[in-house]
């Protein structure tokens, strides 16, 4: 077998750690570690929350522009300072744009799945910090952010915004962009397109991790039989007549907006008028209301606890214990599923963890679970954790605080 390098990108200094190598095929197991049986992560407003610096307000996202001409054609976007780094891209996708970020120039492939009405922005604090050590890429479901949202009424009867279609444009994006297996990091719908796909191409995912993924309350098998005739009803009601565009214009204001992202966000510090941009702009976009519509009234399709079974590679699922909408007290039930390796509490952290301020930090050790090089440092650095925390509080210094993280991990793996 062949020996490989990898690093564990804490700090500004790598850490070499050589691993084995099976063949491509094979799937890497998650290592078995209990780091988070006593959640570290401090609340935001906690004195010992870590606080990374930075890069900058975004600017205004730009608007989409591609051109459908040539399949293999990418357009790409200059970087800006805000995201020194990570790239634009656009792909086409059975003859539609797909707007697409990229960072990274090593290691494995992640690909990061938004949820609901969101877009690959959602990820922007995650992409730069993921890269360190990761090839990352992060892309718009087609009917969101900017990609292109045909009208789902001239594309047949059938439901087009399923998880079915994303799940394919999620494997066909491996397949022709990142050209490798990858794993999935994934946030509310999001999650069930990633189990879908894992589960229509087994040999394209080597692990999910699960990010409150959505229950699908409103699924029809979870509704009681006496209440199904009124749901069909009311979708008939939205997709039908005049009252479903109402409600959308309604809601598609920065005042809506902002309302339900403090909703989803335990800590409303989050919800900045970037933040509220970043949603509110592509679902102003021509077609946004139609796809809002469709999927809202999509109350059929796969449920996350029929795709677990199927599932061949390992997952990781990590739950905010403030979310209002996936309440985390029937989130749990996932931990008996045998594919799942680890469930995780978040402490004081909403729908979105990647929001979190601490999650742009986690978001390296969740990816430990995907690793097993970073059993070594979860089992050798864990007693340690708090210790550092009081050190912070003191020092209050990010590059300081990177560099104890470093030593504290380096004395111990040598």
């Amino acid at each position: 077998m062949e020996s490989r390098l990898f690093f564990v990108k804490l700090a500004t200094t790598p850490i070499p750690l050589p691993i084995s190598s099976s063949s491509s095929s094979s799937k890497i197991p998650f290592s078995r570690c209990s780091f988070f049986s006593t959640p570290i992560i401090a609340p935001s407003k906690s004195p010992h929350a870590l606080r990374l610096p930075s890069d900058g307000s975004r600017a205004f996202r730009r608007r989409f522009r591609a051109s459908k001409a040539d399949p293999a054609e990418e357009e790409e976007e200059e970087e800006t300072p805000a995201e020194a780094g990570v790239r634009s891209r656009t792909w086409n996708w059975r003859g539609y744009c797909i707007r697409y970020q990229s960072a990274g120039e090593s290691g494995p492939a992640l690909v990061l799945v938004h949820g609901f009405g969101a877009n690959s922005d959602h990820w922007r604090k995650n992409i730069p910090v993921l890269a360190k050590s990761n090839r990352v890429y992060a892309f718009d479901l087609i009917g969101y952010g900017y990609s292109d949202k045909p009208n789902p009424r001239e594309l047949g009867g059938n439901p087009f915004y399923t998880f079915e279609t994303w799940a394919d444009q999620l494997n066909e994006f491996c397949a022709e962009v990142v050209g490798d297996e990858a794993f999935f990091i994934c946030n509310s719908i999001g999650g069930l397109v990633g189990l879908q796909a894992a589960v229509v191409k087994p040999q394209v995912c080597k692990g999910i991790v699960l990010l409150d993924i959505s229950l699908r309350m409103l699924h029809i098998k979870k509704q009681p039989w006496y209440g199904r005739p009124f749901i069909k009803s009311f979708q008939s009601l939205l997709r039908n007549t005049a009252v479903g565009k109402l409600f959308y214009n309604a809601i598609a204001t920065p005042e809506s907006v902002r309302s339900i992202l403090c909703q989803c966000y335990h800590d409303t510090s989050a919800v900045t008028d970037e933040l509220v941009q970043i949603i509110l702009q592509p679902g102003l976009a021509p077609g946004a209301a139609d796809v809002f519509l469709e999927f809202i009234c999509y109350s059929e399709g796969p449920l996350p606890e029929e795709l677990l079974p199927k599932v061949k590679c390992p997952v990781l699922v990590a739950w905010g214990d403030k979310d209002p909408w996936e309440p985390v007290e029937l989130g749990r039930a996932y931990a008996d599923f045998n594919v799942v390796e680890e469930f995780i509490v978040l402490p004081n952290v909403g729908h979105c963890p990647q929001v979190n301020t601490l999650f742009r930090y986690c978001c390296i050790i969740l990816t430990g679970y995907i690793f097993p090089w970073l059993l070594i440092f979860c089992q050798k650095i864990v007693w340690t954790l708090p210790q550092v925390y009081d050190i912070y509080e003191n020092v209050r210094d990010l590059q300081l605080f990177d560099l104890i993280i470093f030593h504290q991990v380096h004395d111990r793996i040598r």
